[in-house]
């Protein structure tokens, strides 16, 4: 059974909200990562006003739920409160990710097509035909 999570985007303050969700909920971060710790790749140059900014978060809420998030670039465009947040699937297979990915972005906008990534998941990004933005991944490596 595929789980969902709220995925947040911030405008530069991703990590005070985060330490702030920690304190909350009292859990610890599964993962967190800066731009900066992306692995050096010669079609992707991390911008140094955004190197400490953050480009992934992860804090259980609960056995079944994870709050995520990340700071807006360029690339993904100005934060505007109401396209702040997507919804994450998370897959039980690489063919679950692939059939939820094709079905859910069709007439939508693809931002990023399912593709293997650096941290380990089968990952994918689109904005539906209704405006809704959804993640869709499925974690190759255990433990990631």
């Amino acid at each position: 059974m595929a789980t969902t999570n709220v995925y947040l985007t911030f405008n530069g303050n991703c990590e005070e909200a985060f330490l702030f969700y920690k304190e909350v909920f009292e859990r610890e971060f599964t993962y967190i990562g800066k731009f900066k710790d992306m692995p050096a790749n010669d079609e992707c140059e991390v911008d140094p006003e955004i190197a400490e900014k953050i480009m992934h978060v992860c804090l259980p809420i609960s056995t079944e739920t994870m709050l995520m998030g990340s700071d807006a670039t360029e690339q993904s465009g100005e934060v505007v409160f109401g396209n702040n947040f997507a919804i994450s699937i998370n897959a039980e297979s690489k063919e679950d990710a692939d059939t939820y990915f094709l079905k859910l972005s069709k007439n939508g906008t693809i931002q990023m097509p399912m593709q293997h990534t650096f941290w380990g998941a089968y990952f994918g990004m689109f904005t539906d035909k209704f405006g809704i933005n959804w993640m869709v991944n499925f974690d190759e490596e255990e433990g990631v």
